[in-house]
């Protein structure tokens, strides 16, 4: 089970953290990673962490945002900064084995998403 939080409403420039819990699933072994899905938009991937904790990032958000993870808390997070009105959207994060199975995305289920709003 996926449960992302700490979404809300920021100013164009501002910084927000979202966090994901994970629960029900092996956590420490497998990578994660963070979508997001704009109004009228597919989903798309934003940044990744492996179970070693080495970080990728889309390179719309590169530069701006931070990937982490914290195994004993089972919890994954994004630190957003410099944030835009293009940043907006829902903020969802899943796991997988590897890198490919986040690229892929082919996931049954996804969690509960966290709305993020920037405000130009």
């Amino acid at each position: 089970q996926l449960q992302a939080f700490g979404g809300g409403l920021a100013q164009a420039g501002g910084s927000l953290r979202v966090s994901c819990a994970v629960s029900g699933s092996i956590f420490y072994s497998n990578a994660a990673g963070w979508y997001r899905q704009a109004p009228g938009k597919q989903r798309e991937l934003v940044a990744t962490i492996t179970r070693d904790g080495y970080e990728n990032y889309a390179d719309s958000v590169e530069g701006r945002f931070a990937i982490s993870r914290n195994n004993a808390k089972k919890t994954v997070y994004l630190q957003m900064n410099s944030l835009k009105p293009e940043d907006t959207a829902v903020y969802y994060c899943n796991i997988g084995p590897g890198l490919a199975t986040l690229h892929r995305a082919d996931f049954g289920s996804w969690g509960r998403g966290t709305l993020v709003t920037v405000a130009s």
